[in-house]
């Protein structure tokens, strides 16, 4: 059995703003964890009048 964990900009990690360095200390955090990295994208977000783009990242472990 597997479990999902979802990281998004939103996420404590990254206060809102997206930075690469802040998102590698994520992900070896979270590694140390047990959890990996299976998938990511970028999703747009309709906005008041535009939208934007938001990093989305799936880990999962086994338990």
């Amino acid at each position: 059995m597997y479990k999902y964990k979802v990281l998004t900009q939103k996420d404590k990690w990254f206060s809102g703003k997206f930075d690469p360095a802040k998102l590698e200390e994520a992900l070896n955090a979270y590694s140390e964890q047990g959890w990996r990295l299976v998938s990511c994208a970028t999703a747009d977000i309709p906005g008041f009048g535009s939208t934007r783009q938001e990093f989305v990242a799936v880990l999962e472990r086994e338990e």
